[in-house]
């Protein structure tokens, strides 16, 4: 008997035919993604390309452009990152309190100032800030918690979900009292937006992003060890414990980033890792990664074109993301249990 074939491969696919699908898919969902880009760009331009003020208005929506493609970035480099690190698509890198100490900070700023200070200090010191001391509180919770040998990665998500509750409780009691105006600007920068993205954040935000996605993809045949699991790869000779550590602080940079720049996108990533592993018929992330930055990119351009020039729904986009990300978020959930 011929044990060997053509149409098997020992890469990352199993066959030719996997390989080819694969390649068209992303080449169809990135030719999609830059027609709705561009859409969001030139479409339902209120002044005539021949105007001067044609070019103004571009530029005003490319900075929400540049937003999305950071969002979609960090989300879906940052989500499958974490799931495979911790073995487990269902949860999310929002366990880690990410989204709560951001919103614990803005709260609080409301609280004790008023909603004008909120105003005033969002620019980049503001922004510089908030991603600091979410990368700081994530580092003080790995450094302190994994460098032990004897507690693993469950006892740090438990610990993540801890902190997350006590600071949404905290902020919960300080909107509670807040005035109905001062709730409204609270509210407004708490649900993730593009719109809440300003171009002088891009100079703090796309460096920190092109290198942790770079150093990430760099590494993703450490990350394919990894996701194996501990005794796996001390057998392969790879650190499970430092390279774990590692990969969980790039994935601090992205979602620190992330939700400074835009506000807390809960199931976003969710959704788009959901997708990607149902659309790359591989384990291998140096193949997982480019499929679910343009799928990410792909989802977020649709989603505000169609809701921005054809629903005429400009402020329930993130809504709408969110509900979708959460329906799949269940459906898993159930399909796992049983």
């Amino acid at each position: 008997m011929n044990i060997t074939s053509s149409k098997r491969s020992a890469g990352a696919f199993r066959s030719q035919k996997e390989a080819r699908r694969y390649w068209i898919t992303l080449s169809v969902m990135s030719v999609l993604a830059i027609l709705f880009a561009m859409g969001l760009l030139l479409y339902k331009n209120p002044v005539p390309m021949t105007s001067p003020s044609f070019w103004p208005v571009v530029r005003r929506r490319t900075t929400a452009l540049i937003a999305m493609a950071i969002a979609a970035l960090c989300q879906s480099m940052g989500t499958v990152t974490f799931q495979s690190i911790t073995g487990n698509r269902i949860i999310t890198p929002s366990l880690l309190g990410f989204d709560a100490l951001y919103g614990t900070i803005n709260t609080a700023i409301v609280f004790f100032f008023g909603s004008n200070m909120l105003v005033k200090i969002d620019g980049l010191p503001s922004f510089c800030i908030q991603v600091l001391l979410m990368m700081l509180l994530s580092g003080l919770l790995y450094g302190t918690l994994l460098k032990d040998s004897y507690k693993d990665m469950q006892f740090v998500l438990l610990i993540g979900i801890i902190i997350g509750s006590g600071l949404r409780s905290l902020s919960a009691f300080m909107r509670k009292v807040l005035s109905p105006s001062d709730f409204d600007v609270l509210q407004a920068k708490m649900l993730g937006s593009v719109n809440n993205a300003d171009s002088s954040y891009f100079v703090v935000a796309i460096p920190l992003v092109i290198t942790a996605v770079l150093v990430i993809n760099l590494a993703a045949r450490r990350l394919n060890v990894v996701a194996l699991g501990a005794d796996t790869a001390k057998v392969l000779g790879v650190d499970h414990r430092k390279h774990m550590l590692f990969f969980l602080l790039m994935v601090s940079v992205l979602m620190a980033v992330s939700t400074a720049l835009v506000g807390s996108l809960t199931f976003y990533g969710f959704l788009v890792a959901a997708f990607t592993y149902r659309l790359v018929p591989s384990y291998d992330h140096r193949y997982m990664f480019p499929m679910a930055m343009v799928f990410a990119f792909l989802v977020i351009t649709a989603s505000y074109f169609f809701m921005y020039h054809v629903f005429n729904a400009q402020g329930v986009v993130s809504v709408i993301m969110e509900l979708f990300g959460g329906v799949i978020f269940l459906i898993m959930l159930l399909r796992k249990g049983e």
